[in-house]
């Protein structure tokens, strides 16, 4: 955690959250509100931390150098706003190279940073806490998952089994925790497997390798827990925050620049993400790079992320794909403010305001 400082002028303290990834460092900066939390300051920058790691076993020292220089940034951000605290976290890069705890020593050393190392499970339920507000109350089952650069995590929730008091407008975070029955961490993710199999120029046949690669590893969670029988006669849906998603949004919506208020929350029928997949795959890597939303940083991982997205729906086909352009950032701010007891539940916000049921 990072050490108290005076709030803001207007007397509201702030909170961050940091989270350095393999591909991607992301920094929220965010006061109390009476809708959960108004962000107030943010960064985000691809550093690819964790390039070469899946063949070195070790952060390379010129990934290291560039996310140093990101972390400056958000270290004199933090100083800024007077953060009051924070939970940084690092997490696959970091966890799996032989050199990521000394690495975040350096970063404490040379930024004044305390980074701590964050388990998979811890990720894959911040992640979920950060996007709950965008769950259906009214589906029975949801898959949450987060495509990272190094890995991803997937979270299994039966909301069936929530009494229906409690599945009436935006779920809480206590409720969506309690609503989910499994979760697991794979090892893979867009740097990971473009690594594995190519990025820049891939073909049908290289592309359905990456679909059956990580398939096979998607099998044994399926075997224990059979969700494909358990969903097959209810309601469902996938909630997807990562690049590769919102990517897929924004080429879907034909936007001429990336736009989070048109992409965040939005809804994809399965069968029109599907299409957006298989277009970018049709297109050559000069194609992807002149695509708005993809850019020249991440045209060599897009289609990795496709994959593992088209592996995912071919296990657990269902019919519509919501979008998050939020996720582990945003539950570290819900987890802080509410043991602080900044803000309320948004079920305990409608029972003040004596309005518990449905809205038309």
């Amino acid at each position: 955690m990072q050490p108290v400082h005076a709030g803001t002028a207007d007397g509201a303290e702030v909170y961050g959250a940091l989270d350095l990834g393999t591909n991607n460092c992301r920094l929220l900066l965010a006061k109390p509100s009476r809708r959960g939390f108004q962000v107030i300051d943010a960064f985000s920058r691809i550093i690819r931390l964790g390039e070469g790691v899946g063949h070195s076993g070790a952060l390379s020292d010129a990934a290291m150098a560039r996310t140093i220089e990101a972390l400056k940034v958000c270290a004199h951000k933090i100083e800024r706003h007077g953060v009051r605290r924070a939970m940084l976290v690092a997490t696959e890069a970091c966890r799996i190279a032989t050199n990521g705890a000394e690495f975040l020593d350096q970063v404490h050393h040379k930024t004044g940073l305390k980074i701590e190392i964050l388990s998979r499970e811890g990720e894959a339920r911040l992640a979920v806490a950060g996007c709950a507000s965008l769950i259906d109350p009214e589906t029975d089952h949801v898959l949450v998952f987060d495509i990272g650069g190094g890995s991803s995590e997937l979270a299994w929730l039966d909301l069936s089994s929530i009494p229906a008091g409690s599945r009436t407008g935006p779920l809480g975070r206590a409720v969506v925790q309690k609503a989910m029955v499994a979760w697991t961490s794979l090892q893979v993710g867009v740097v990971t497997l473009a690594e594995r199999f190519g990025g820049r120029y891939v073909t049908e046949d290289v592309f359905e390798a990456m679909v059956q690669h990580v398939m096979g590893m998607l099998e044994p969670w399926e075997r224990q827990h059979r969700f494909a029988d358990r969903i097959s006669g209810g309601t469902r849906h996938l909630l997807g925050t990562s690049g590769t998603v919102t990517t897929v949004a924004g080429v879907y919506l034909g936007l001429p620049r990336y736009d989070r208020n048109r992409v965040d929350g939005c809804w994809l029928d399965a069968q029109a993400a599907r299409d957006v997949v298989y277009d970018l795959l049709a297109r050559n890597y000069s194609e992807r790079v002149a695509e708005p939303c993809i850019g020249r940083d991440r045209a060599d991982l897009v289609l990795a992320g496709c994959a593992i997205l088209e592996a995912l729906m071919r296990m657990w086909p269902a019919p519509r794909l919501r979008v998050a352009d939020r996720g582990l950032r945003e539950g570290i701010l819900m987890q802080l403010m509410s043991e602080d007891g900044v803000i309320r539940s948004a079920r305990r916000r409608r029972r003040r305001r004596g309005g518990g049921g449905r809205r038309g």
